[in-house]
């Protein structure tokens, strides 16, 4: 039996504004339901006395120290810009 049905497989593509054709729904359909086996099959597994895990490797402080930094001088980023003007860098406007 179906976990999944074609019904809800068009209903999502629609949702999703997917064409999908009637080939690809049946398709979609089998594979979903392999998918929701497979979680399903996850839940029967006894995880009462497991710690989450976070990260499969003990790692901790992997980011490096953020310690402020002066920047590059102001005429030497303007040099790289197509426009600038009163040492500030113009854009396209945004609306």
């Amino acid at each position: 039996m179906s976990r999944i049905s074609i019904d809800q497989v068009k209903h999502v593509a629609n949702l999703a504004r997917l064409a999908i054709t009637e080939k690809e729904a049946e398709m979609f359909t089998k594979q979903l339901d392999a998918i929701i086996t497979f979680a399903e099959q996850l839940n029967e597994l006894d995880t009462d006395n497991v710690q989450p895990t976070y990260h499969v490797l003990e790692m901790k402080n992997v980011l490096r120290e953020d310690v402020p930094q002066k920047g590059l001088p102001r005429e030497e980023v303007l040099k790289n810009v197509p426009k600038h003007q009163d040492g500030q860098i113009k854009v396209p406007a945004t609306f």
